[in-house]
């Protein structure tokens, strides 16, 4: 989720300038879909959710900072662009906080504060307590160059019980300084104690003539069916609207074939795409079934009334039944979890060739 990112330094080992342990990890690409309107600064950069950036203001203005936020809100709802938002706002040295102009906040927004600190590491399914703990260390070392020393953790919800309770120990005796964002899609993970500690901030859906006018900006070549579709199915967040729109790249010429042949029944087209894909890897095998779901599952929900944005979900709702999208769904399901249950590819691909007959 996150790009260049560098690491704490692990307990014992002195750091190199280029893994300062004060060294921010830059937002990503899927942090930059939820607003490309980040540049502009301001709490105004965030679209909609006027209310909590109205109290964000105000409480700003009076020099009001909390030591803990709690972020919550789905994929692609903006948390993460909030949360670059409060934190330059929090180090602004202008007046209008965040002024998008001083020194700071061009350093927040551009991933190069020393002061702004993202505890997480991709790589692992969950944040690791070790990880926690090496925060909890560097929090009691003053800030670089600022009067605050900020902390971002962009998946709070991946903490488990004993990263938690390490957490509670920031939080119950923080420094002066100390600021923490905890960004959640489900908020409800973290323990009482330490939701009962954050000042919560939780992101609302953006009304519908607010995405509509955004996603026409950012794709002036969608059709007003697509981008009406895409609006339906993203629960008012701009974010998943965005990639619901960008259909996450050029579909591979597998999955156009998988679609023609099931939509026609044809069982040997079908067999066709299948065989070859009996030498790829797991990994790759698995990706692309995935996608197949997420096509059919878009299609099913198609029939029920529910827009679909793909043109080829569409293609699949109009050739299908609902019980035979949903078997497909299911059998997609199967064989994406005999794939990473280490299954041979080819034994997945042959399943599904006699599945999806």
């Amino acid at each position: 989720d996150l790009q260049g990112q560098h690491r704490l330094p692990a307990q014992g080992h002195e750091p190199e300038e280029a893994d300062h342990p004060h060294a921010v990890r830059t937002v990503g690409l899927s942090d930059q879909k939820e607003s490309k309107e980040v540049g502009s600064m301001g709490f105004d950069a965030l679209l909609g959710n006027d209310r909590l950036k109205q109290n964000l203001t105000r409480s700003l203005a009076k020099g009001h900072v909390s030591h803990f936020y709690l972020i919550s809100g789905p994929e692609g709802s903006g948390k993460h662009t909030l949360a670059k938002l409060l934190a330059a706002a929090i180090l602004c040295q202008g007046t209008d906080k965040p002024c998008g102009r001083c020194t700071p906040c061009r350093k927040v927004m551009d991933g190069s504060h020393p002061d702004f600190i993202t505890v997480d590491d991709p790589e692992k399914k969950t944040v690791t307590v070790d990880l926690i703990r090496q925060a909890r260390a560097d929090v009691y070392i003053q800030p670089n160059e600022s009067e605050y020393k900020i902390y971002m953790f962009p998946r709070a919800q991946d903490m488990g019980l004993p990263g938690q309770n390490a957490l509670l120990k920031i939080l119950e005796e923080p420094p002066k300084y100390g600021v923490f964002l905890l960004l959640t899609d489900n908020p409800d993970k973290l323990l009482p104690t330490v939701r009962s500690r954050c000042t919560e901030l939780n992101m609302q859906a953006l009304p519908e003539d607010v995405l509509r006018s955004h996603l026409r900006r950012e794709f002036p070549q969608a059709q007003e069916e697509d981008i009406t579709a895409a609006i339906d199915r993203s629960g008012g967040f701009l974010g998943q609207a965005m990639s619901l729109l960008s259909g996450g790249g050029e579909l591979p010429q597998q999955t156009r074939d998988f679609v023609q042949a099931f939509s026609a029944r044809d069982a040997l087209g079908l067999m066709q795409t299948l065989t070859p894909m009996e030498k790829w890897k797991r990994d790759a095998l698995a990706d692309t079934l995935e996608g197949w779901r997420e096509l059919l599952e878009s299609a099913l929900a198609s029939r029920s009334g529910i827009r679909a944005v793909s043109p080829l979900s569409r293609k699949l709702a109009q050739s299908r039944s609902s019980p035979e999208l949903l078997n497909a769904v299911q059998c997609l399901q199967k064989a994406v979890d005999y794939t990473t249950g280490n299954v041979s590819p080819a034994a997945v691909c042959g399943w599904l060739e006699w599945a999806l007959r």
